[in-house]
């Protein structure tokens, strides 16, 4: 079950991939053609933010507690800016508070430039810090699919989730605002 999981992951990452550049378009061309979707994802905001945020502490936590992959200090420092939005978002989507927007973005910025830091140093950039988990597991890559998706690609994916999120919110604000 776990090697089926494990396999299952990379491909739910490359479908999302796709599905956040139609999106991202959807939003981009909202005047037009991607008027329904991009309303569809700012009425459901919320929601999103609180599956996306649960999916990524699933998906963090499988691969370290279940898989066995040592989480290093750059994956930490991912979770530290991560983890605190499912709380975030569950009382948001409690109180109906659209106001977590800013918060999310905040804290996936800083998660987005420490995965975008990990993805380098995975790629073969030059580690600017030294690494202080077992066999350098920082630049260590546990997964690698489609030449491409690794675990800070998958924590990249969850980050440009939420900062779309942020940012569609923005847009329907600003557009209610000078309505």
């Amino acid at each position: 079950m776990v090697e089926l999981v494990k396999s299952f992951l990379p491909y739910a990452v490359l479908v999302s991939h796709v599905l956040l550049v139609a999106l991202f378009l959807a939003i981009i061309f909202r005047k037009s053609w991607g008027r329904k979707a991009s309303a569809f994802l700012n009425q459901r905001a919320l929601t999103f933010g609180l599956i996306i945020s649960l999916g990524a502490i699933v998906g963090s936590l499988f691969y370290s507690e279940i898989v066995g992959y040592e989480a290093c200090v750059l994956c930490w420092w991912q979770r530290v800016f991560l983890y605190p939005q499912l709380v975030l978002f569950t009382i948001a989507l409690w109180k109906n508070d659209r106001s977590v927007f800013g918060y999310s973005f905040v804290l996936s910025s800083l998660a987005g430039i420490v995965a975008l830091y990990q993805a380098y140093v995975n790629w073969g950039g030059a580690s600017l810090l030294p690494c202080t988990a077992a066999e350098g597991a920082c630049a260590k890559i546990f997964v690698m699919e489609f030449g491409y998706i690794t675990i800070p690609v998958m924590s990249l994916t969850v980050v440009f989730y939420l900062l779309l999120l942020a940012w569609i919110n923005r847009l329907y604000r600003n557009e209610n605002r000078n309505a």
